[in-house]
C-alpha cells in the first residue's frame, strides 16, 4: 500500500506550487500562517500528514524569511509524524556563497544545508544550483535538475541561422559547453573583473561573435549588470543578435530598466521566483511539469537521470 502524498506551499512559492500539484494530478493541500506583531510567524498544516510523503515547495528568495518558513514547515511535518519530508526548493537561496572568496567570510550554502538537515528534511529537490558542489554539503539525497531540459527545446524552436552559445563569465563555461555540445554550436566566453558584488569592472569577449546569433546561458540573473554589459559588448563586436536564457530570474534593483535599455533581444527565465514587474523583453517558461514528473519518479522509485536526455 502506497503512502499518501501531500503538497504544501510556502507563502513565497504558492504560484508555482499550485502548478506542480496540478501537473502531478492532485490539489495543493491546505496550510495556514499565524503572524505575530513582532514579525515572528508560525506555519501550520490544516490537515493530517501522519505517515505521508510530504513535499514542501518553497523558493528561498528573498532568502531569510522564506528559509525560516521552510525550516519551520519541515519541523512541523517531522513532529506531526510525516513518513518522508522532501523540500522542493526551485530556487536555493545563499547558493552564491558556496566557498570562501576571501578571508573571514561564511560559506552560506553549507550553513543552509546544515540547517535543513538539522530541521529533519529527508530529501532536497532543486534546479540549477549556482555550483554543483553544493550537493555535497548535504547528508541527505539531493535531486539536482537542469533547466537545459526546457531551454534546449526552446532554443531549437527559434531556428537561429548562426547560433553560438555564450557564457557571461568563466565560472559558467562548463554549463555553456554542455549546451553547445547538444546544440552542436560554438562557444564564446566573457571574461569579467568585479570591483565588488553586483558591480562589473572590465569585460572582454573571448571568441568571435561577428555575424552570430548569440545565446547567453546562465543559472541566474540578479541586477542584469553582467548580462546587459555582455550583450552590448557582443553587439559592438559584430553579433547579429543576443538573447539570454537564465534559470532564476531574481531581477532586483534596476534589472528591468537595464534590460529595456540594452541590446538583449529577449531574456528567457523560468518561474522559480515570483515576478513583481513585467517587461516585453522577458519571457517565462514554467518548470511545474518538470518538477511534477521528477516527483512522480521519486514516489515510484524510478531513475531520474535516465529520464532526462540532456542532464548536464
Amino acid at each position: 500500500m502506497k503512502r499518501p502524498i501531500k503538497f504544501f506551499a510556502g507563502n513565497n512559492t504558492k504560484h508555482l506550487a499550485k502548478q506542480i500539484a496540478n501537473a502531478f494530478g492532485v490539489e495543493l493541500n491546505k496550510s495556514s500562517m499565524v503572524e505575530f506583531s513582532d514579525g515572528e510567524f508560525e506555519p501550520s498544516f490544516d490537515e493530517t500528514v501522519r505517515g505521508a510523503d510530504v513535499f514542501l515547495i518553497q523558493s528561498t528568495t528573498p532568502p531569510s524569511d522564506n528559509l525560516m518558513e521552510l525550516l519551520l514547515m519541515i519541523d512541523a511535518a517531522k513532529r506531526a509524524s510525516a513518513a518522508n519530508i522532501i523540500a522542493v526548493m526551485p530556487y536555493f537561496g545563499y547558493a552564491r556563497q558556496d566557498k570562501k572568496g576571501k578571508p573571514r567570510v561564511p560559506i552560506g550554502a553549507k550553513l543552509v544545508s546544515n540547517l535543513l538537515t538539522a530541521s529533519g528534511v529527508d530529501r532536497i529537490m532543486t534546479i540549477d544550483l549556482h555550483a554543483d558542489q553544493i550537493q555535497g554539503f548535504f547528508e541527505v539525497p539531493v535531486d539536482h535538475l537542469y533547466a537545459s531540459e526546457l531551454f534546449i527545446e526552446d532554443i531549437n524552436s527559434l531556428n537561429l541561422p548562426n547560433l553560438i552559445i555564450a557564457s557571461p563569465d568563466m565560472g559558467g563555461s562548463k554549463r555553456a559547453n554542455a549546451y553547445a555540445k547538444i546544440l552542436k554550436s560554438g562557444v564564446v566566453i566573457c571574461y569579467k573583473e568585479r570591483k565588488e558584488a553586483n558591480v562589473i569592472g572590465d569585460m572582454k569577449v573571448l571568441g568571435d561573435v561577428a555575424g552570430k546569433d548569440v545565446v547567453i546561458i546562465d543559472d541566474m540573473v540578479d541586477t542584469a549588470g553582467t548580462l546587459t554589459k555582455a550583450a552590448d559588448l557582443m553587439i559592438a563586436n559584430g553579433a547579429t543578435s543576443v538573447r539570454a536564457y537564465c534559470t532564476h530570474g531574481i531581477l532586483s534593483v534596476t534589472a528591468y530598466e537595464r534590460l529595456d535599455a540594452s541590446n538583449i533581444a529577449e531574456l528567457v527565465i523560468t518561474n522559480t521566483i515570483p515576478k513583481t514587474h513585467k517587461s516585453s523583453k522577458v519571457r517565462e517558461i514554467s518548470v511545474a511539469e518538470f518538477f511534477a514528473q521528477t516527483i512522480n519518479s521519486v514516489v515510484n522509485n524510478e531513475s531520474i537521470s535516465d529520464k532526462w536526455k540532456s542532464n548536464q
